[in-house]
């Protein structure tokens, strides 16, 4: 840690480790009601844990994204944040929001609107929010002495993120309509704009745990985004299938959809390519390992498996089904929390100055959660595969199908227990950490610290 202002990122950590947990604790409580066992019903009705879990889920994320920029770009344009005051605010601010939000829920307060079921007047302050996040942002980037490209992609992906926010709060009384700018949301922040994040927060650890030249990585970050913009936008229209829309999106939604899995295979390779080509043995294995498994994973989560059902022949049986839920869980996990995980597994060691990234727990919680992923991702497979014959082709009861594939969420919940039992051990050896400290320069930084210091405009767009 080069500088003071880089310590509010372990709160915004701290808070995403408390939300992730969270999640969790609604997901068994899903988990547990397909089986039979929904005893907390009257409590929390099943519509509830879904919504509940679903937007934990995208704040615990955004939470890390936001620790994740305030960490990084203080040290890769050369200044301390423009404002910590503000940071705290913007922090205390979401909070805020987010625990209303899903006490709103308990209590029937929301939209009902797939994915974005927060109520309006939240909606408002999530913008306001954001909008304070960008401003401290582009200041200390508009003060400082250079920008770089991971700088840069990482700002204009959060900036999009929170444009694209807007599309979800125009007002319509009309399904289609609504479904529309839904999606514009929905899709156009995982399989758009949260890329750039994804691939400016990788490029910053690619750069500080392989020893590879920022040029080399930060032009391969180039390619990526413009994978992700060609393929990302129109691939928004495989989502436009059956909601009305003319046509012609079948087309689109195809082909676009068929193209989008270059851009996370781009990632896989990039990642891959640049950490052999470093060939360091740098001290944190552990954050390595995130960052590695993070491409590796999120190609098979987000790009083969979203491929395998967004083709229109395929689609018109699986959407709406479990093979979603299949998809969307290995996509989120592979493409974005390994990201926010493998971030904090790297910063933690910087800000707290405690060397115990490389212990067996820390080890523990990267097997243990990606096995237990895997082995839901499949648990979903199999039961969605089974809902699409019985309840598509055969034709059965939707509350019927479900009691016969309740079976296959018993394999499901006991995946999803190795999972937390991975997340528990990862949270544990967070708070091992304990509280940052002062500014930090361990020995395996010093080279890198000092070249950045003395960067001359490899890979940067200097400022006089």
């Amino acid at each position: 840690m080069r500088y003071e202002s880089q310590r509010i990122a372990y709160w915004f950590f701290a808070t995403s480790m408390l939300l992730l947990a969270l999640q969790i604790v609604y997901g068994f409580l899903m988990g547990f009601a397909h089986i039979g066992f929904d005893v907390l019903h009257e409590i929390i009705p099943f519509h509830v844990a879904r919504a509940t879990h679903l937007n934990l889920l995208v704040v615990w994320l955004l939470c890390g994204f936001m620790g994740a920029t305030y960490y990084i770009v203080p040290e890769e344009v050369g200044r301390e944040l423009h404002s910590v005051k503000a940071a705290w605010v913007q922090l205390v601010s979401l909070v805020v929001v987010g625990v209303v939000a899903v006490l709103g829920f308990h209590f029937q307060w929301w939209e009902g609107r797939k994915f974005l079921e927060i109520p309006r007047p939240l909606d408002w302050l999530v913008v306001v929010n954001v909008l304070l996040f960008l401003g401290n942002i582009a200041l200390t980037m508009w003060k400082a002495p250079r920008m770089t490209t991971t700088s840069c992609v990482l700002f204009f992906g959060l900036l999009m993120a929170a444009l694209l926010y807007l599309p979800g709060m125009i007002p319509t009384d009309h399904q289609t309509l609504d479904s529309y700018w839904r999606w514009w949301v929905v899709h156009l922040w995982v399989e758009g704009v949260w890329e750039l994040i994804m691939g400016g927060i990788l490029a910053y650890l690619l750069i500080k745990l392989t020893g590879v030249d920022r040029e080399v990585i930060e032009k391969w970050l180039y390619v990526i985004v413009g994978l992700t913009f060609l393929s990302g936008i129109l691939g928004t229209g495989h989502h436009y299938y059956y909601i009305g829309t003319p046509r012609y999106w079948l087309l689109i939604g195809g082909i676009f959809s068929a193209l989008e899995p270059l851009a996370f295979l781009g990632m896989a390779i990039y990642a891959i390519a640049m950490a052999r080509r470093g060939g360091r043995a740098h001290a944190n294995r552990n954050a390595l390992s995130w960052t590695i498994g993070c491409s590796v994973m999120s190609f098979v989560g987000a790009g083969f498996l979203g491929f395998a059902h967004t083709l229109p022949q395929v689609n018109m049986y699986t959407h709406g089904t479990l093979v979603t839920a299949m998809h969307g869980h290995m996509a989120f996990w592979g493409a974005y929390a390994m990201l926010v995980l493998g971030i904090v597994a790297y910063a933690m060691p910087q800000l707290t100055g405690r060397k115990l990234h490389d212990t067996p727990l820390s080890a523990y919680a990267f097997w243990a959660s990606n096995i237990g992923m895997v082995a839901m991702t499949v648990a979903f497979g199999v039961a969605g595969v089974a809902q699409v014959y019985l309840e598509r082709k055969m034709g059965l009861d939707f509350l019927q199908v479900q009691e016969e594939i309740a079976v296959h969420f018993v394999g499901l919940v006991l995946a999803a227990a190795l999972f937390a039992s991975g997340i528990a051990a990862y949270i544990v050896q967070f708070v091992r950490y304990g509280l940052p400290v002062g500014v930090v320069q361990p020995a395996h930084e010093a080279e890198i610290a000092s070249t950045l210091a003395t960067d001359g405009g490899v890979g940067t767009a200097a400022r006089g």
